[in-house]
């Protein structure tokens, strides 16, 4: 069995390994294990550390073929000690396919990595800080296959780039040859974009190729202090101008925060719930998530700050108005998410 899985289903994973009566061979991969490698080798024969595209099939062949321990990428338990085989190079991405043709849907990830360094982030520990890119030619190709495509990246408006800033040419090169084989919707959910990025001409691409109405960015809180904190490299007054830029080319924005940040003080959650009121009145939505500490980034071992009544009261207000989903503090949920 290959398992990827999230935190919070690990302990339902290693129940079921637990309790296998199969003679088998357990292998697994993805967040979780790559950044708590050795407790999952507890329950796991080998741990794929990273990528896995050409370490999995690797791992799988000698297996039956040679030896596994020369199989750059893996972890496993030697004589009581953890083994670390060691880094292998990134993947290209334009070698494996985003998604099984057979099934011909989902979604295309066209970027993998991310210079920036948020500390709640595990996109760059585990893909690393240097930013791949899928051609534009193979994103065609499989964006022929469907009707409507949407993409995944950290950062859709840093396509072809380093990831400090944008590259117009690259994003239209990207975007022209997608445009011919389907409709598209770029820089919205799974994707979204850093408010950094958005200006006149990443937004006139958007309306020029795109089906876009709405534009998903990343803002995380209204406190500049915590913005600094967290090692987000923006600035609430640039998610302010792009939240302004949106409305000017006739797009929503959907706003991301996040409440329960570590530090956070109830006059920084003040301060983001001044930022989502003001999003709103600009005709904005918004998507709120609760801290939650993932494995393999700075902020793993931190405590979320408690969350104050006065969110819980405002942003329930706003979601019954059909203008806020997601979570603000744990157990809530909004009624549209």
């Amino acid at each position: 069995m290959v398992y990827s899985f999230a935190t919070a289903q690990a302990s339902a994973v290693f129940n079921e390994v637990r309790q296998s009566s199969t003679d088998s061979t357990y292998i697994a991969g993805g967040p979780h294990p790559s950044a708590r490698t050795l407790e999952c080798l507890e329950y796991f024969d080998y741990v794929v550390v990273g990528e896995g595209e050409e370490t999995l099939p690797e791992l799988v062949n000698s297996i039956h073929s040679s030896d596994p321990c020369e199989v750059k990428g893996i972890a496993y338990m030697d004589g009581g000690r953890c083994v670390y085989t060691g880094a292998r190079p990134s993947v290209d991405l334009d070698l494996y396919p985003p998604f099984s043709p057979e099934l011909l849907k989902g979604y295309i990830e066209i970027t993998r990595g991310c210079p920036h360094n948020c500390g709640y982030c595990q996109t760059p520990r585990l893909f690393g800080h240097r930013m791949r890119h899928r051609s534009p030619e193979v994103v065609a190709e499989y964006a022929g296959m469907m009707r409507d495509v949407r993409f995944v990246s950290p950062n859709a408006f840093a396509y072809g780039s380093k990831g400090n800033r944008p590259e117009p040419n690259k994003i239209q090169a990207l975007l022209e040859a997608v445009s011919k084989k389907c409709r598209m919707f770029f820089g919205t959910f799974p994707s979204e974009v850093r408010p950094e990025f958005i200006n006149d001409e990443t937004l006139e691409l958007v309306k020029q190729y795109c089906h876009n109405t709405s534009l998903s960015l990343g803002a995380q809180s209204g406190s500049q202090r915590v913005l600094d904190d967290i090692g987000r490299g923006h600035t609430v007054e640039e998610v302010k101008c792009a939240v302004e830029l949106c409305r000017d080319y006739d797009l929503t924005p959907v706003v991301d925060v996040i409440f329960g940040l570590p530090g956070e003080t109830p006059a920084d959650q003040h301060e983001t719930l001044e930022l989502v009121e003001w999003i709103i009145t600009k005709g904005g939505n918004l998507h709120s998530h609760y801290f939650t500490p993932l494995p393999g980034t700075p902020l793993e071992d931190a405590m979320p700050s408690a969350v104050g009544k006065d969110v819980n009261r405002v942003m329930g207000r706003l979601a019954l108005g059909g203008k806020v989903t997601g979570v603000w503090e744990p157990g809530v949920r909004s009624f549209t998410d």
